[in-house]
């Protein structure tokens, strides 16, 4: 890498083009243009000889990684983790050290691969393969747009049919997308071929499976046989799987979007030109030519307006929050929905508004606006839990502990509207000063409703100052402590001070001057 950096250097790029040429960071090229060859051989032999972090763990990782052959650098870190908590490393320095040690101890990671046996060519007319894809595009205008395509591919000629979306598909736009297959092949194969997609499929169980009820109405309406993939197992439906890829690699990469019109005009262009026009490198044909001697074993099908019954065109699970997912948001379901386990079924309507079902032709249980935006709740207020006839009650209790009930829930209702969220805590404690200090509570009232004093805590101060006003006041003159000598002791009124005479003050004061 050293001499790679010197030899682009003196070839005259830059920086940033060197770095993106070998794959590495900026900072990397910096630090080794700023070596010398002899700097750079001493800091290479330091490399090899100094001591590593996780050198005292060695022999463990190398037993594990013997034991293991498939063992990931990762779960070396987390066994690690395990064993020594204590011990804190790096991702990029485990997955160095053990790299280092199965070059080492001579460990290659084993990794068990699928195998895979040939199969023959499918007969025409037989069999087509049916995906979906996804791709983020570069508009004129700035930014970019997401699109996603339906792609089917006859199995015997590879011929193939795209169509594009500037939203989801939804399984009205699955139906009407085979519909425009079907006229472009001239005809239908007779065995259909999908993943367990959402869109087609609620529940799969050992074999036994349950479409959405608009594509198993669509089936029985055109007569193909359905063989879906197992879970997790794109690999059996391999050629429309390269499909896929075809569309997104050669036809889409590079394109700039302007309308999905105009976009499905250039891919058909496209599939004319490349798609269905250049030689297969399986079959070594080109799929134009021998799709013209397909054709004519495809069942014939005679245009229809598909007008089903069953308007649920997708299922979904109800959430443990009486909601439903869709498109990136949750829709509100009314409160108590839920069970575990329930399905909730849903009709779109003009890609504008959202109807769910309980079963396919039940009765709407909810309708809502389909929004624009991801990772919103759109709720509608009769969902919720109705906690305002609670509240109602409550206050009528309240106010039925006051004399003066009127004022009473006049005084309620301006606290509800001033604290509404915190009601029930304010009308526990109105309440509770009520019953302890009544007297005090009635005048504390027609205080806070002359003074425009609407909280519980307001009210509460009121009542404390009365109540410590209250216990002021003097007592009463007819308390024991304060009883007249002359309700007790008559005799005692009648009693007179003694008098001394003037020669008994001079002879204290021994003849003192009195002046």
């Amino acid at each position: 890498m050293y001499h790679d950096i010197y030899q682009l250097k003196q070839q005259g790029f830059k920086i940033r083009g060197i770095a993106r040429k070998l794959g590495i960071s900026r900072t990397t090229v910096y630090k080794y243009l700023a070596k010398s060859p002899e700097e750079m051989a001493v800091w290479m032999a330091s490399t090899r000889t100094r001591i590593k972090r996780l050198d005292p763990y060695e022999m463990v990782i190398q037993t594990w990684l013997s034991e293991h052959p498939d063992l990931s650098s990762a779960q070396v870190q987390d066994w690690l983790k395990e064993k020594y908590p204590n011990l804190s490393v790096g991702e990029a320095t485990v997955r160095n050290y053990v790299r280092d040690l199965r070059d080492k101890y001579d460990l290659p990671k084993k990794v068990e691969k699928r195998q895979y046996q040939a199969v023959e060519e499918l007969p025409p007319g037989q069999q087509a393969q049916v995906d979906f894809g996804q791709t983020h595009q570069k508009v004129k205008r700035g930014g970019t747009q997401k699109l996603w395509f339906l792609t089917m591919v006859l199995s015997h000629s590879r011929y193939k049919y795209v169509e594009w979306l500037d939203r989801p598909f939804t399984t009205k736009d699955v139906i009407r997308s085979h519909e425009r297959a079907f006229r472009f092949f001239e005809g239908r194969p007779q065995e259909m071929v999908y993943d367990q997609d959402a869109l087609l499929v609620v529940n799969e169980n050992m074999g036994d499976i349950i479409y959405t009820a608009e594509f198993q109405a669509y089936i029985q309406e055109r007569g193909f046989q359905v063989r879906l993939c197992r879970k997790a197992d794109p690999e059996s439906k391999g050629k429309v799987e390269n499909v896929v890829g075809f569309v997104k690699k050669n036809f889409a990469r590079g394109r700039c979007f302007s309308t999905i019109e105009q976009w499905n005009e250039q891919c058909t262009k496209w599939l004319s030109r490349t798609g269905n026009g250049n030689i297969h490198h399986t079959i070594k044909k080109r799929p134009a030519e021998v799709f013209a001697l397909e054709k004519q074993h495809l069942q014939p099908v005679t245009k229809k307006d598909l007008d089903f019954t069953n308007s649920a065109s997708i299922a979904r699970s109800v959430r443990k929050d009486n909601t439903i997912m869709y498109k990136g948001n949750r829709y509100s379901l009314p409160y108590g929905t839920y069970e575990q386990g329930k399905q909730i079924y849903l009709e779109v309507i003009a890609d504008q508004q959202l109807i769910l079902k309980g079963t396919p032709d039940g009765e709407v249980i909810a309708k809502h606006d389909i929004s624009s935006q991801k990772g919103k709740l759109i709720q509608s207020s009769k969902h919720t839990r109705d906690r305002s006839s609670h509240i109602a009650t409550f206050m009528e209790t309240a106010a039925s502990l006051f004399k003066n009930k009127k004022q009473a829930a006049v005084f309620l209702d301006e606290v509800y509207h001033r604290h509404q969220r915190y009601m029930r805590d304010q009308l526990m404690a109105i309440t509770k000063l009520v019953q302890t200090y009544p007297e005090e509570a009635e005048e504390a009232l027609r205080i806070c409703v002359t003074k425009a004093l609407f909280s519980a805590a307001e009210f509460r101060d009121v009542v404390n100052h009365l109540n410590h006003a209250s216990k002021k006041k003097e007592m009463p003159s007819h308390s024991p402590l304060y009883k007249s000598l002359h309700d007790k002791e008559p005799e005692a009124m009648k009693a007179t001070a003694a008098k001394a005479e003037v020669s008994d003050y001079l002879n204290i004061l021994q003849g003192g001057d009195l002046k």
